[in-house]
């Protein structure tokens, strides 16, 4: 049975006015392409300048902002491992961005959050296996914590869509 806390949405997940938006950030955290260019263009240069102060983050880890311009109060940046075959730890290391995530969310009050697709663009994590990790890594932290009112799971492309929609049933 699926948790009714958790949505799915095909959209921009600029958009959404929920407590914090996921990054599916690179290392720098100075934003780039896809998704993390979506959001700091959004969210305007105050979201870079105070990304400049943060000195990056590792792949598996992630680290809270203000949304600034987005209708988010903050946003999460989460940096998933870049694929290599999937011999490099890459499974643990994206599991691990979903768990600080919510974590972060958890220690912050943040009640409804929105989650990209991590790694499955530029980083070419398979997105089928990208989206157990995600939802299998949601509900257990849902499970455990019940403050977290909603989880959304945003993806922009028919093909990202039916790969949630079919893990999600």
């Amino acid at each position: 049975m699926t948790d009714p806390r958790i949505k799915l949405f095909k959209g921009d997940i600029t958009t959404l006015k929920v407590d914090a938006i996921v990054n599916a950030a690179n290392k720098s955290l100075l934003g780039g392409g896809g998704v993390d260019g979506a959001i700091h263009r959004a969210a305007g240069s105050d979201l870079l300048r105070e990304c400049s102060t943060l000195k990056g983050c590792e792949a598996g880890n992630a680290k809270l902002t203000k949304g600034y311009c987005l209708p988010a109060k903050y946003v999460i940046h989460a940096v998933g491992p870049i694929w290599k075959g999937g011999d490099a730890n890459e499974a643990e290391l994206l599991a691990s961005c979903y768990r600080k995530t919510m974590q972060l969310a958890l220690d912050n009050k943040v009640t409804s959050l929105a989650f990209p697709s991590i790694s499955t663009g530029t980083y070419r994590f398979p997105k089928a296996e990208a989206a157990y990790i995600a939802i299998s890594e949601v509900k257990a932290f849902l499970a455990e914590h019940p403050s977290i009112e909603q989880v959304t799971f945003v993806v922009f492309d028919d093909e990202n869509y039916h790969i949630y929609q079919n893990n999600l049933a």
